[in-house]
């Protein structure tokens, strides 16, 4: 596996909880944020992939069709937007 190098700045307060992570795995700081990233990475490729598939050949269009499908009616209790988003 080739590797590359990345001057990562955090927050002291998130090195510091890193720090203290990787200590309870028992890894480097190093080896734990690289873990942490791959983790995330594949977490948002299998989303991103989920998605797509989901969607299939739908197109912005389609969505817009199945809105007007809605029933024009109030929101259920609690779904109302707050009074700042209308």
């Amino acid at each position: 596996m080739s590797k590359a190098t990345y001057p990562l700045k955090l927050p002291l307060s998130v090195k510091e909880a890193a720090a203290r992570l990787a200590k309870a795995d028992g890894v480097s700081l190093n080896q734990w944020i690289a873990s942490a990233v791959a983790q995330k990475v594949g977490a948002m490729e299998t989303a991103a992939d989920f998605l797509r598939r989901r969607a299939g050949d739908a197109s912005p269009g389609d969505f817009v069709e199945m809105l007007e499908r809605v029933a024009d009616r109030s929101p259920q209790p609690g779904d109302e937007l707050p009074p700042d988003r209308h």
